[in-house]
C-alpha cells in the first residue's frame, strides 16, 4: 500500500467525523440547548454509565479534571445532570441524567440515527456488517485512544 493510500484513509475518517460533529452540533443548536461537543459527549457518557463519578469520566475521556468539572457543572446548571453523594465514599458524587437531560439525549440520538442512515444509504446489510467489522479492527489497532 502506498503512503498516499494510508493518508486517504485518515482523510476520509476525518471528513466523516467532521460531518458527524457538525451534524450533532447543528442538532443541539436546533433543539435550543446550544451544547458543545464535549457537553454532548459528557451527557452521553452519563446516559450509558448512570451513577458514575466525574473521576470515572475524566479517566474515560482522557481530559483535564478541571475541564470535566466545568462541563459537569454547566450541565447541572442547565438541569441536565443531577448528583447524589456516593454512599460508600462521602467525598464522591454519583452523577445521573435528569428527565430533561434524557429527553435531550433522545433527540440528539435521533439526529445521529438519521445521520447514520444518510451516511450508509445504499449499503447492503453485508456491506454494513463489513464496514462495522473493519471499523472495529481500526479501533482495536489504536486501543483505548479511539474510545
Amino acid at each position: 500500500m502506498t503512503r498516499q493510500a494510508n493518508t486517504d484513509v485518515l482523510d476520509r475518517i476525518h471528513a466523516l467525523m467532521h460531518g458527524l460533529r457538525r451534524h450533532v452540533q447543528e442538532a443541539a443548536r436546533a433543539d435550543g440547548e446550544g451544547l458543545g461537543p464535549m457537553e454532548i459527549r459528557c451527557l452521553g457518557y452519563f446516559m450509558r454509565h448512570g451513577g458514575a463519578t466525574q473521576s470515572e469520566l475524566v479517566q474515560h475521556a482522557g481530559r483535564d479534571k478541571a475541564q470535566i468539572a466545568r462541563i459537569v457543572k454547566a450541565l447541572h446548571e442547565r438541569g441536565l445532570l443531577q448528583s447524589q453523594p456516593d454512599p460508600n465514599d462521602g467525598r464522591s458524587q454519583r452523577v445521573s441524567v435528569t428527565a430533561q437531560g434524557q429527553a435531550l439525549h433522545r433527540k440528539l440520538h435521533q439526529h445521529r440515527v438519521r445521520f447514520e442512515k444518510t451516511m450508509t444509504a445504499g449499503l447492503s446489510d453485508t456491506e454494513r456488517s463489513t464496514l462495522l467489522a473493519l471499523l472495529g479492527r481500526l479501533q482495536d489497532n489504536v486501543g483505548e485512544d479511539a474510545a
